[in-house]
């Protein structure tokens, strides 16, 4: 008799969506980590982060900016505090090479710069629930794990090293293990997840939770944006301009850029980048991006709008991919209320 191997269902994005807003779901993290070592470390941190290093508590992770020479946005970064290292994770698109080459620009005397160090990884894990699988990688109640924390995990792995740190990107419950088993931690994060009624996550529907809470850069990029295009003047410390990599040249913002806005349209609506944004016949602002289908209610649209249209609640049109006329209105974000807002940790 030969056996017959039956494949795992294929999940759509839908159901990846439903599962990160109402249980849990797990993923992989793929930008590249770099190790910090050594007494210099925030120092050279300080030359290029856009926010300053000086009050950076011990086991902490925080979301940095950091620029390039123009002004404009490299990349947001996780930067941890762990014991004597200090570990970057960026959270929008950027190769190994990529960072290298940033990192090189600056001086690293006192430091040893580690890109993409043997055997480390991450996995991630978030939603309502996420907390529960959280738990069994500490051994003290994990409430007391508070936001943008750091702790020792436990592994069943020989020897492994891992970290947990609360951090995540969906305005969920989120959080992060850091380790050198990355496939162990997968393995036993997956394991938690499904026997919570959750399930591995797709890239799409991860996207568009992200989007609805704010930040949709992490999967749609920067494009040409500058910070205040983009939205990003918030994670600039501007009693520091002068004294970063590319605050040369920012200027602060005044209220009457272009920058990037949230739309929501009817269900159906496929707009291509680019496209037209009018009030009135009249263009105001381009589509940049349009997230991954997963709410059955909407179809949620970011756009580049000039000031002052970027303001919720107004009433626009784009044409879509077939030509006809839809009405776009401008939104606040997060757009969709958390689960996690109301789920307490137990």
């Amino acid at each position: 008799m030969t056996a017959t191997t039956i494949a795992p269902a294929v999940r759509t994005a839908t159901e990846d969506y439903a599962t990160l807003r109402t249980a849990v779901g797990s993923y992989r993290v793929t930008t590249p980590l770099v190790r910090l070592t050594g007494d210099e470390r925030l120092t050279f941190l300080d030359g290029f982060l856009a926010k300053s290093a000086d009050y950076v508590e011990p086991d902490t992770v925080r979301e940095v900016l950091a620029l390039n020479e123009d002004g404009r946005p490299f990349a947001i970064l996780l930067h941890f505090e762990i014991g004597e290292e200090s570990w970057l994770l960026p959270r929008t698109a950027v190769t190994a090479d990529e960072l290298a080459a940033y990192l090189g620009q600056f001086d690293a005397s006192g430091v040893t710069v580690e890109i993409s160090p043997e055997g480390w990884g991450a996995v991630a894990f978030e939603g309502p629930v996420a907390w529960s699988v959280a738990a069994d990688f500490v051994d003290f109640d994990i409430s007391g794990l508070t936001l943008h924390a750091v702790t020792e995990a436990t592994l069943d792995a020989p020897g492994a090293t891992a970290h947990l740190a609360r951090v995540g990107t969906t305005g969920e419950y989120g959080y992060l293990l850091l380790t050198d088993a990355p496939e162990a931690a997968y393995e036993a994060v997956l394991a938690g997840v499904t026997g919570k009624g959750g399930a591995e996550t797709g890239e799409e529907a991860l996207n568009r939770v992200q989007a609805e809470a704010g930040m949709g850069v992490y999967g749609a990029g920067f494009g040409e944006l500058g910070v205040d295009e983009a939205d990003l003047a918030w994670m600039i410390d501007w009693d520091r301009v002068g004294e970063f990599h590319g605050s040369g040249e920012l200027t602060a913002p005044t209220g009457s850029e272009r920058r990037l806005t949230a739309l929501v349209a009817p269900v159906g609506s496929r707009f291509a980048a680019g496209t037209a944004i009018t009030a009135g016949g009249r263009g105001i602002g381009t589509v940049l991006h349009q997230a991954p289908a997963a709410n059955p209610e909407e179809e949620l649209v970011l756009a580049l709008l000039d000031a002052p249209f970027w303001v919720p609640g107004l009433e626009l049109a784009a044409a879509d991919r077939t030509g006809d006329e839809r009405p776009v209105r401008t939104v606040t974000l997060p757009r969709v209320i958390a689960r996690s807002l109301t789920v307490k940790i137990a």
